[in-house]
């Protein structure tokens, strides 16, 4: 007998949950350190493909989930005629979603294990100058080159994920996301609102919001267009089914491309924030914008080092940083465990127990890729991370995406009319039913979906 599926308890929950498998690393950790390569160029275009394909594909997947129900596998199979092969598409997205939790539990493991720093005190140190940003530069490498500090924190984000899960989509990940995302919203609003009345303020904002021609040279246009594009899609988890998931839990009630813009503005809303925050502290405490992934470890210690409370507001930071993380990383876990239980015909409780020795397991590699495996380079020579990364951002995430589009509006997936029809169900915004509408869903978002994936392919 087929398990009952769940449903949200609200609408409020449903936003919540979707933006909160949105809102994580990729907004407060991802974000800056791109953004810090390309400038205020880079923040416009993100925020043109926010609205130009960002918002289309949300919607394409959202509306394969409601109206059939199932995670991203089934739900082709239900959607598709006959002798079709878009069901295989699923198991590319159950694949992705795995790919993406073998490094993001090791970075959310890297927000655990700050907290526990700042909570303990150990950024109280007394330097003054350029030696601060040294010894905290020295901390961060630190957490790198100890595998097993970063294996007992990754092993914690994996087991808090699984118990969460393991209490059910309304009394589990939707009432635990609720908790997290509001607290994030506000202390992130602190943050910024502090992050103005620092020294840098003005040439961090300027460096953050407005395009310098310089910037762009030493970068490159190609680059910062397939950065932000690719951002758009990692900072929406879009491509990989991890949405899909949501939109089969949803009710009727609500149109989805209304929903989707309200999930696009949560999410970009909390990235901009983050580089409020990020950019006047970076040109207060002469931080390097551009040096990466550990962007965030470097800057964010330095500026409560510097305030009043510091320890305090660190400890907290980083708390709601987890909580930001942990909301994708259970979101995604919620998406792996249906899929398991869909496409595999087991029950729930040994999906959950089988996936936790699963993704405990494939999360290692991203561990030791920065210690004993640190001379391991993979694809382009990147190290096990970055390497990880690049295929789920560059490849999975918008040939994923095209897959779900061409499928929502090809006479030979589900049909245009069907996918019109079930996207404008409800109250709220609607997609016009005129020609323009549907050439550019039909032929403009693939087109330039698959020049970024051209792009993405280019090394740099």
């Amino acid at each position: 007998m087929e398990e009952k599926r769940d449903s949200f308890k609200s609408r409020l929950g449903f936003l919540l949950v979707s933006a909160g498998c949105a809102i994580g690393i990729g907004n407060v950790w991802r974000f800056p350190y791109i953004a810090g390569q390309g400038g205020g160029l880079f923040v416009l275009i993100y925020l043109g493909f926010l609205v130009l394909l960002g918002v289309p594909v949300l919607t394409c997947e959202l509306a394969v989930g409601r109206a059939s129900r199932k995670s991203a596998l089934m739900g082709y199979k239900a959607l598709e005629g006959p002798k079709s092969f878009w069901h295989l598409h699923g198991w590319v997205c159950m694949i992705g979603n795995y790919l993406l939790m073998m490094y993001y539990t090791t970075v959310t493991g890297w927000m655990v294990s700050y907290f526990i720093k700042f909570v303990r005190g150990e950024f109280s140190f007394k330097h003054e100058g350029e030696e601060v940003a040294d010894t905290i530069s020295g901390i961060f490498g630190d957490l790198l080159a100890d595998p097993k500090e970063m294996m007992i924190c990754m092993s914690i984000v994996v087991l808090a994920g699984i118990i969460v899960i393991s209490f059910g989509l309304q009394n589990g990940l939707e009432r635990v996301s609720k908790v997290m995302m509001i607290s994030l919203f506000v202390l992130m609003l602190i943050l910024a609102m502090n992050s103005f009345t620092l020294s840098g303020a003005k040439e961090g904002l300027t460096f953050y919001l407005v395009p310098n021609k310089d910037r762009i040279a030493e970068v490159g246009f190609g680059n910062i267009v397939k950065n932000a594009m690719n951002q758009a899609f990692f900072t929406l988890s879009l491509g990989i089914g991890a949405m899909e998931i949501f939109g089969s839990y949803m009710a009727e009630d609500q149109s989805l491309p209304g929903e989707a813009i309200r999930i696009c503005a949560l999410d970009t809303a909390v990235a901009l924030m983050s580089g409020l925050i990020i950019f006047p502290a970076c040109f207060t405490y002469h931080v390097d914008q551009a040096q990466g992934p550990a962007l965030i470890f470097n800057t964010l210690p330095t500026v409560f080092y510097h305030m009043a409370g510091g320890r305090i507001w660190g400890s907290l930071f980083f708390l709601f940083m987890i909580f930001a993380s942990f909301s994708t990383v259970i979101a995604v876990f919620q998406n792996i465990i249906a899929q398991f239980a869909d496409n595999f015909k087991v029950k729930k409780k040994l999906a959950i127990i089988l996936n936790l020795f699963i993704i405990w397991l494939g999360s290692i590699p991203c561990v030791l890729g920065y210690n004993v495996w640190s001379n391991l380079h993979l694809i382009g020579n990147r190290d096990v991370l970055d390497s990880e990364d690049f295929i789920v951002s560059n490849l999975l995430l918008p040939i994923g995406s095209l897959i779900f589009v061409l499928f929502c509006v090809l006479p030979i997936g589900w049909k245009y009319k069907n996918f019109i029809a079930e996207a404008n169900s409800g109250e709220g915004a609607k997609y016009s039913k005129g020609k323009a509408t549907q050439i550019y869903l039909t032929v403009v978002v693939p087109l330039l979906i698959l020049v970024i994936i051209a792009l993405g392919l280019i090394p740099q």
